[in-house]
């Protein structure tokens, strides 16, 4: 009798809503590695923003970019994120301080649409081209692609001689 109440207190002692905290670090995480990629961003001169390292890369910019449409899809695909109408509407080519104000709205309505699910969303298990995952998957893919690609603009930083920001982490 002893053990079945020792078991039953550490079970009621022990959070029932383990995931009540992840969004929450999630949404930590993500705001420093907004401030991160931005201060990548904006290391880089307006006249660079086009360098590459080879031909077969994408240039500085079609990296953030494109940072910023995966931002976008898997938000609005997998968290039902409302995307609006945004870009150049004259076709011409976008400034450094466009480019950056896309990127920090994408991070910001990735923030936006996770403030308001559940916790008990994440376990929801949703198709995906790469097999069945759950929304909390999708979340880590959503930090790890972010990662992938800020990893490489920090060697486009080092191969034109400049300095890339100071890491920020948690």
């Amino acid at each position: 009798m002893k053990d079945f109440l020792f078991i039953l207190i550490v079970l009621f002692m022990t959070p029932l809503h383990s995931q009540d905290i992840v969004i929450p670090a999630f949404l930590e995480k993500w705001e420093n590695s907004k401030s991160y990629l931005v201060a990548i961003a904006e290391a880089m001169p307006q006249e660079k923003y086009d360098f590459k390292p080879t031909e077969r890369q994408k240039d500085f910019q079609d990296q953030l970019l494109h940072i910023k449409s995966n931002m976008d899809w898997l938000s609005s695909t997998y968290f039902g994120r409302q995307l609006s109408e945004t870009g150049s509407a004259n076709n011409s080519p976008l400034t450094k301080g466009e480019t950056i104000k896309l990127l920090v709205d994408g991070f910001d309505g990735v923030s936006a649409i996770l403030k308001n699910i559940s916790a008990d969303a994440l376990s929801e298990k949703v198709e995906f081209f790469a097999g069945e995952k759950t929304k909390l998957q999708i979340l880590n893919l959503l930090q790890d692609h972010v990662t992938h690609h800020r990893g490489q603009l920090i060697v486009y930083l080092n191969l034109n001689n400049i300095e890339p920001p100071k890491y920020v982490g948690w």
